[in-house]
């Protein structure tokens, strides 16, 4: 059954990212896997005499060793990026498991810290949504060819449904469902969990007016059913790289660039959507369900951030400091 044993750990890497390939990854993901992988077996190669890649054998690869080659691993690093090499690897030995070339997992027996949760980075500003769909509403003489509809039909799916990019680019016209007062987007959310997203009356029209000057430009038969809901200017699907494009340039138009948090881009809109649920009284709950997100904890950051920003609005009121000299420091309201 394992007559791979004595194969190296550097064929069986590319081995596993093929197999992984076929799940249709971004190639920044499979640069990820590799990238770990490689790491903490070049650490394993150097335990006594120093070995390639290809040298070091797969059989080699006890608990022990692969505890001393994580330690010396997670040394330099931070804790997410120690979390995320741990991952890496438990998924490549469940898939030589699964394979036959080796009889177990060693990855339970290697520490791993926790992760932490990502922290919100919704748009800087109270008003900053509000500017920019006003601003990308306005036709700009500058571009060549402006479409205004659809620029804000994007802006207002993440900003007003907090879809992801992915999530984005894979809604169809016909995602679009149910009738006036009652419409809804159904979205093929992130590990393929489905979820129905509320769309207030609002943004249906947004929508519909998108559609419409969809159909001018390009003709009734472009708004089928079956037709991408999102597609550029010369009605081609939208593809990730347009659409972080266009959302960049939304963002310069409006003059906003300094209130988008570094590396969130579309990403700043969606956290946004949920910053505002939390701060209008949404549950964790409540915001589970409408982002798609696996687990309660994800949810609970934004609430647990909004929190923290009404205790610091609270504190930079002025009047919390003239109470400062009213009431000795030694008593206690306990007592």
């Amino acid at each position: 059954m394992h007559h791979k044993r004595d194969e190296s750990v550097g064929r069986l890497i590319e081995e596993f990212l093929t197999a992984r390939a076929t799940r249709k990854p971004s190639p920044h993901t499979l640069e990820a896997y590799r990238r770990d992988l490689r790491a903490v077996a070049a650490l394993v190669g150097e335990d006594a005499t120093p070995l390639s890649l290809d040298q070091v054998m797969i059989s080699d690869l006890s608990p022990r060793v692969m505890r001393a080659a994580f330690a010396r691993f997670a040394a330099p690093r931070a804790a997410s990026s120690v979390h995320r090499a741990w991952s890496s690897w438990n998924s490549f030995f469940t898939f030589l498991v699964a394979e036959g070339v080796v009889a177990g997992n060693p990855m339970p027996a290697v520490g791993r810290p926790r992760a932490p949760l990502p922290q919100p980075k919704p748009l800087r500003g109270a008003d900053t949504p509000e500017e920019l769909l006003a601003s990308v509403a306005r036709e700009d003489g500058r571009q060549r060819d402006p479409w205004p509809e659809r620029d804000v039909a994007v802006l207002a799916l993440a900003l007003c449904a907090g879809l992801r990019l992915s999530e984005l680019l894979a809604l169809r016209v016909s995602s679009l469902t149910g009738r006036a007062g009652e419409r809804r987007v159904d979205v093929a959310g992130k590990g393929g969990r489905p979820r129905v997203v509320p769309v207030e009356p609002e943004l249906d029209r947004v929508l519909a007016a998108y559609l419409d000057s969809r159909a001018r430009r390009f003709g009734s038969r472009s708004v089928r059913p079956d037709s991408p809901l999102l597609v550029d200017r010369r009605g081609e699907p939208l593809r990730r790289g347009g659409l972080q494009y266009l959302v960049d340039s939304c963002y310069r138009r409006a003059g906003i660039g300094d209130r988008v948090p570094r590396g969130a881009r579309l990403h700043a809109l969606r956290h946004t959507f949920a910053t505002r649920l939390a701060e209008d009284g949404a549950s964790a709950a409540e915001i589970m369900r409408l982002l798609g997100h696996a687990s309660l904890a994800s949810s609970q950051t934004y609430i647990e951030v909004t929190a923290g920003q009404q205790r610091a609005a609270v504190r930079s009121n002025r009047t919390n400091r003239a109470l400062a000299g009213l009431v000795p420091l030694s008593f206690d309201p306990a007592g």
